[in-house]
């Protein structure tokens, strides 16, 4: 038996799904890099769960690695358990150390939704919704701001229109 997480190896993806969803209420899906794609899309991972257990949406974020991302998912949903109102396609802080804005941009599932293809699986016929946590470069300028490190554009490509 040992440490393994899954109780079953050979569970079907929707069983490893259900049983992780249903044991923290959220699941973390790590994307790989596309290279093959023009420009290539980064790595990326998507939440599964937080539509049914938040009422809030999935949260998709592009461009760090799974641990990393998983770890800001993680901070979301101790946020929203605790009944924190989050704003999606406005600014905020709170999120990120040192007071540094956060942004929860809406995307649009109809033009993006290949890349979400477990959440899709998931849900099925019931509709859900997905936003991208866009993060702050070193200097703690977003993406779409002129002093954003020229080094990381390739890196959080935005799914979504940043706040007007």
């Amino acid at each position: 038996m040992g440490d393994d997480v899954f109780p079953d190896r050979s569970m079907a993806l929707r069983d490893k799904l259900a049983w992780m969803i249903e044991t923290t209420g959220w699941l973390l899906e790590p994307v790989g890099a596309n290279t093959a794609t023009d420009p290539p899309l980064p790595g990326y991972g998507y939440t599964i769960g937080f539509e049914q257990t938040f009422g809030f949406p999935e949260v998709v974020i592009v461009g760090l690695k799974p641990v990393a991302a998983k770890g800001l998912a993680g901070m979301i949903a101790d946020l929203l358990r605790g009944g924190t109102q989050i704003p999606v396609g406005e600014l905020f802080r709170g999120l990120y150390d040192g007071e540094q804005r956060a942004g929860l941009l809406p995307v649009d599932l109809d033009a993006m939704g290949e890349m979400f293809e477990s959440a899709t699986a998931w849900y099925g016929d019931e509709p859900y919704r997905m936003v991208q946590l866009v993060w702050p470069d070193r200097g703690g300028w977003l993406p779409w701001e002129d002093g954003f490190d020229p080094s990381l554009a390739g890196v959080q490509l935005l799914l979504g229109d940043p706040p007007a």
